[in-house]
């Protein structure tokens, strides 16, 4: 071996270690212990923003940021975000997005699963884990429906009239409308002469009546804007098909 060919082997092995070690710093770098109540930015393409709990200013999030329970936040456009609970349980948040972390308490195996998601807008895609054992109690709510489940594949739609698409791919959802409470306006009569005071019967109230659908694998509900649901029905793959449900499957044949 020539002199010369022996400094270029030597160059050669040593800018190999230098990104190989560099590589294997990133990824410790990226290794964030998730708590029983934290979600972890796992994937972020694009930009999206947090407002965190108790504060006004909104910061950028970026991959491996924890998010609590109170966290709100807001994905940019042409943006991507993928979240990951302690029980692997999968978030993830289209372009336009906002939302808040209502709750989340994922402890060990056999204790009790709790994680509340408040859509506003946007688009959201959940893979929620399975674990023997262990009690789940997952909603993605939004202004006119809460969608509990148990281990299951399905996402939610929330447009900007309210209305509101939940498709279950994989599992059993539990689709439940908001009753809303409606207080009756009061009119203002002209003045007039009356009688001496007399017991009146207080304003009465007006609920919307609550509704709950179990929605199945490959079926849909579609939620009115004031809050009066369709009935359910099968969906197909061909009309489902779009690139973020592409990218979703795409993801999750990685799990």
């Amino acid at each position: 071996m020539t002199f010369r060919n022996a400094i270029f082997l030597f160059w050669t092995i040593f800018l190999v270690f230098i990104l190989s070690s560099q590589d294997v710093c990133a990824r410790r770098l990226m290794t964030v212990k998730i708590g029983s109540g934290e979600a972890k930015v796992a994937l972020l393409d694009g930009i999206a923003s947090v407002v965190p709990k108790g504060e006004d200013e909104w910061r950028l999030l970026k991959v491996g940021h924890i998010l609590k329970g109170g966290d709100r936040v807001d994905t940019g456009s042409k943006s991507r975000l993928e979240i990951v609970l302690r029980d692997n349980t999968i978030l993830r948040f289209a372009d336009n997005t906002r939302f808040r972390i209502l709750q989340i308490d994922c402890g060990e195996k056999s204790s009790v699963k709790n994680v509340k998601v408040h859509l506003t807008l946007g688009r959201t895609w959940a893979n929620v884990s399975r674990i023997l054992g262990a009690k789940t109690n997952f909603e993605l709510s939004c202004e006119n429906a809460v969608a509990g489940v148990r281990g299951t594949v399905y996402r939610m739609n929330v447009s900007d009239d309210k209305s509101v698409l939940v498709r279950v791919y994989d599992g059993v959802v539990y689709v439940t409308g908001r009753g809303k409470v409606i207080e009756p306006p009061k009119t203002i009569k002209a003045p007039h002469k009356i009688p001496g005071p007399t017991p009146v019967p207080g304003p009465e109230k007006v609920t919307l009546e609550e509704w709950t659908y179990i929605i199945k694998s490959m079926q849909q509900i579609r939620i009115r804007g004031d809050g009066t649901a369709e009935k359910p029905r099968d969906f197909t793959v061909e009309e489902d098909r779009n690139d973020w449900v592409d990218w979703n499957r795409s993801r999750d044949n990685l799990l």
